[in-house]
């Protein structure tokens, strides 16, 4: 039998019966994936820099009215005569800016540069973010299908993937814009536009975030939870929808965000190369081509709508790589 255990030190030192008694003064919280992605999300200061400018570009798009009266004039209003009638440019320094018009006046037409370019993140945005939400529906449900499936399946979408991946979007989108009538599913004018370009932008790009959500789903099928799934009966739907999905949102989300610049982008060269938005309603790209046609007279109106555009695809890069390590460390 051995000697008997001594207990040595101070009332102070935390003794094993001590350590045991006191767990259960305390809980211990657990934390959600959620929890723990936005605890490595917010130490990420650039994500949140990026994640910040989305929410304030939304806000202006949203409050694009709100912030023109108070701050500008109507995006459609001339003031030529605040223009030098020989060359169209502002007759004020620094492009006619001061505190009626802070981006100054818009060359050959006078109006209000600041306005233009909030009413233009309007359509950029909703182009951008629509045609994503297009891209992403279709794109997740057949890259689910054929990953889950596989099989002729899986060839048969693999295939379509490629067709469309092959098919040269900017060549058709302009072809089909520049023949659409004026009157078309009860839509008219920029409404039109807008709906053939969320349609052409979103329908021909879903095979990006197709082939990804199939590489996904075909490593979770063989997975120990989709297994206990089939061994309780449960059929390919059910398994799709309640088991799948929800460990797919995380990359889906991820690249949606990282979609939605390139659409803008998109939308952006479409209205340069004039088969976007019809004037005179504001778009950046729009601004654009008028800015290169007037850049010998006002080489800043080329700097501003590029600026806009530059500093809304870095804000969601930024966020979507920031969301991309926060969500799969692993991918640092």
């Amino acid at each position: 039998m051995g000697a008997p255990i001594e207990v040595s030190g101070t009332d102070k030192e935390a003794q094993p019966e001590a350590v045991l008694s006191g767990i259960g003064s305390k809980a211990v919280q657990g934390r959600s994936l959620g929890q723990i992605a936005w605890l490595r999300l917010r130490r990420d200061k650039m994500a949140l820099t990026g994640g910040v400018l989305i929410i304030l570009l939304i806000l202006m798009a949203v409050f694009a009215p709100l912030i023109v009266k108070l701050l500008g004039h109507p995006p459609n209003e001339y003031h030529q005569e605040l223009l030098d009638p020989t060359f169209g440019s502002p007759m004020e320094p620094l492009a006619g800016m001061n505190g009626d018009f802070l981006f100054g006046l818009e060359p050959n037409t006078g109006r209000d540069l600041f306005s233009r370019i909030v009413y233009g993140a309007r359509v950029s945005l909703l182009v951008g973010f629509l045609a994503t939400v297009v891209a992403a529906l279709i794109g997740t449900t057949l890259g689910v299908v054929a990953g889950y499936f596989g099989g002729w399946v899986d060839g048969l979408i693999a295939r379509l993937m490629d067709v469309f991946l092959a098919f040269p979007l900017l060549l058709f989108a302009i072809a089909i814009v520049g023949v659409i009538p004026d009157d078309m599913f009860g839509l008219t004018g920029n409404g039109l536009r807008i709906a053939m370009l969320v349609f052409v932008i979103g329908f021909f790009s879903w095979p990006y975030i197709g082939r990804i959500v199939r590489g996904q789903t075909i490593s979770l099928r063989e997975r120990e939870f989709v297994d206990a799934a089939r061994s309780m009966g449960a059929r390919g739907p059910y398994i799709i929808v309640r088991e799948l999905l929800p460990n797919l949102v995380a990359p889906i989300l991820v690249y949606a965000t990282l979609m939605i610049p390139t659409n803008i982008l998109f939308e952006a060269a479409l209205s340069f190369l004039g088969v976007g938005i019809e004037p005179p309603t504001p778009s950046w790209g729009g601004m654009l081509t008028t800015a290169i046609q007037t850049y010998q007279v006002a080489p800043y109106y080329v700097v501003i709508p590029g600026v806009a555009i530059f500093v809304t695809v870095m804000a969601f890069n930024i966020f979507g790589d920031g969301l991309r390590d926060a969500l799969d460390p692993r991918t640092r």
